[in-house]
């Protein structure tokens, strides 16, 4: 057993000896991909979405100095017909990046990297004929010539030294260099069945094609047919659900709501962990680091980009290019760049169809609205604020302090959509009423038995406070908006409430431009 060459299965054993949700179904799509043009993969995906175990599930499956069978014997991936044929076959050399950057901080750390490999593959395979000049492919090169093997590259956290070093730093150029002498030239097909990375973010471009234009990418934007590995989906988490006793919907509510290509119900599968061992939901998120990173995206001052955080926050939706992204966090350049870093980063989720994002959950939303408040954006700290207190001022059925309070959130949101607006002013709302997400599900536009509820608020589990159905007119009254909720049939979400109620009717005068509000108490 090497240090970096054959290191066994240990790792994927720790795993198996743990929680485990079988993502053994990877290995038959990376198995499909060996001794093909397309044996070249890049994986990225946000911290603690998997990516380490997936790579040390890998290792173990090929690995040739070991036997895993036992291990994945009742998994999905054993079942495969391509199980046997790869079982523990081939020499595997495993690289986490993470060790390199932790220890080694100068410009020599491609030089220690190679010669580290170097050293340990010729530990392994004694008698090689190595000249002073000779680098790891050199050696990699004689052993595949004299030995018929083929090896499989597993490198986890490829792009640390990106996230590390400054992109114009030798030790970037070197690196870069390093990863095409090993995997982009004529002899790599000589070397490897099959390479496959895994990172945070797809390979950097210059100008305008990857450095590594022969690997095949899965990301967050475009995860192919990697999509269900990508998190728990919602059978999974139903099924840890119900082994640990756990309400299914509070962990929905919390931790899913990525559209991970064509897989539309995402699961954070960290958070879900977490979640189930520790019988408890709460935000898991902020252990993952990162926010700091994140308020310095967000505070860069493109143009609409605080506009779009705060819909965002609010629950809305917005187009977002992200095809112009060089792929590294240090080039930044337009508002779309921004919001590309953040799905990437987990923080919103990406719809490729309407090529839209948008927040996923709850914990999210918190961890963005905490990176918001780092930032010296006080107009939007200003209107986190304010939606804080409409909230209250809600609850207390304080009907002056109500109109007043949206009445300025119309007033600072206008950008959005057009000021005299119905639809806009729907989105003033959602805006105004973001805070509520912290005790509240938010749906807007709720069906009920006739027609649609402007904004309904759910209370949270364990939260006591009443629900809300918030109905909007325009250029009528505010107790005509309430008249209308009474006609209106409840929807079957809004029903266990109907003794602790609260009808808000809000008026639009669009030659005043200001707002009225009518408030109702429903109690048993």
């Amino acid at each position: 057993m090497g240090k970096y060459i054959n290191i066994g299965n240990e790792g994927f054993r720790r795993i198996r000896n743990s929680e485990y949700v079988d993502k053994s179904g990877l290995i038959p799509v990376v198995n499909k991909t060996l001794f093909t043009e397309q044996c070249f993969s890049c994986v990225s995906r946000c911290r603690r979405f998997g990516k380490s175990m997936a790579a040390k599930m890998l290792c173990a499956y090929y690995d040739h100095s070991c036997d895993s069978r036992s291990l994945f014997a009742d998994l999905e991936a054993a079942k495969d017909p391509s199980f046997e044929e790869h079982l523990n076959k081939y020499p595997v050399i495993y690289l986490d990046m993470t060790e390199f950057v932790t220890r080694f901080h100068d410009e020599g750390i491609v030089s220690v990297l190679d010669t580290s490999l170097k050293e340990d593959v010729l530990e392994a395979y004694p008698g090689q004929k190595v000249s002073a000049e000779d680098d790891l492919m050199d050696c990699l090169i004689n052993i595949a010539e004299k030995t018929g093997e083929r090896f499989v590259f597993i490198i986890d956290e490829w792009d640390a030294i990106c996230r590390e070093f400054r992109p114009d730093s030798s030790a970037m150029d070197r690196y870069v260099n390093w990863l095409r002498r090993m995997f982009k030239g004529v002899n790599a097909s000589r070397v490897f069945a099959g390479v496959y990375m895994t990172g945070i973010l797809p390979i950097k471009k210059y100008k305008t094609e990857s450095a590594l234009n022969n690997f095949i990418e899965y990301s967050m934007v475009q995860p192919r047919q990697m999509s269900r590995f990508f998190g728990f989906t919602k059978d999974e988490v139903k099924t840890l659900a119900g082994k640990y006793s756990m309400d299914f919907e509070e962990l929905e509510k919390w931790y899913d709501g990525y559209q991970i290509g064509d897989e539309p119900s995402m699961f954070n599968p960290n958070s879900v962990m977490q979640a189930v061992i520790s019988q408890w939901c709460e935000s898991y998120w902020g252990k993952t680091g990162a926010l700091d990173s994140v308020s310095a995206y967000i505070r860069m001052n493109f143009k609409g980009l605080k506009d779009d955080i705060l819909f965002l926050l609010s629950g809305g939706r917005v187009s977002v290019n992200t095809t112009k992204f060089q792929n590294d966090m240090s080039v930044i350049q337009s508002r779309d760049d921004v919001l590309t870093v953040l799905i990437h980063l987990g923080y919103l989720s990406y719809d490729r169809r309407k090529k839209e994002c948008y927040v996923p959950n709850y914990e999210v939303a918190g961890e963005l609205s905490n990176a918001v408040e780092e930032t010296d954006w006080a107009n939007v700290v200003e209107a986190i604020q304010q939606s804080k207190q409409l909230l209250q001022a809600t609850l207390d059925g304080d009907e002056e302090a109500v109109a007043r309070f949206i009445d300025t959130a119309h007033d600072e949101n206008t950008s959005i959509l057009s000021y005299n607006n119905e639809n806009s002013l729907a989105c003033v709302l959602s805006i105004a009423y973001f805070y509520a997400r912290n005790d509240y599900v938010i749906h807007r536009e709720l069906p009920t038995g006739k027609g649609f509820a402007d904004l309904v608020l759910i209370p949270r589990k364990n939260v006591e406070s009443p629900a809300i159905i918030v109905e909007l007119k325009y250029n009528r009254d505010a107790d005509s908006a309430i008249d209308q909720i009474h006609r209106r049939q409840y929807p079957a979400k809004v029903a266990p409430y109907s003794d602790n109620l609260l009808l808000v009717g809000i008026n639009y005068d669009r030659e005043q431009k200001t707002h009225e509000c009518k408030i109702e108490r429903q109690e048993s």
